[in-house]
C-alpha cells in the first residue's frame, strides 16, 4: 500500500510504480466513507474489446435475454 499527499495546490502525485502499472488518468470516485481512483485505460474501446473477448454471445442475444428477463420480472 502506498501513500501520497496533497500539495499546496491540491494536487496529489501517485508513486511512479502506481502510474507505470495502471496508467496516468483516472476517474474519481466518490463513496461514503472516502473516494476511489479507477484508471481510465488509454484506448477504453480495444480495454472493453479485451475484457470481453471470451464472450461467445452477440449483442442482440444479450438485448434478447435482458428482455425475456424484464418480461418475465414484470409477471409476463
Amino acid at each position: 500500500m502506498s501513500e501520497a499527499t496533497l500539495d499546496d495546490r491540491g494536487r496529489l502525485t501517485l508513486p511512479k510504480e502506481i502510474r507505470e502499472r495502471y496508467g496516468d488518468q483516472y476517474r474519481i470516485v466518490e463513496l461514503h466513507d472516502g473516494i476511489k481512483l479507477i484508471p481510465i485505460a488509454e484506448d477504453p474501446l480495444e480495454a472493453l474489446r479485451e475484457e470481453f473477448e471470451d464472450v461467445e454471445t452477440s449483442a442482440s442475444e444479450l438485448r434478447d435475454e435482458a428482455r425475456n428477463a424484464a418480461l418475465d420480472e414484470a409477471g409476463r
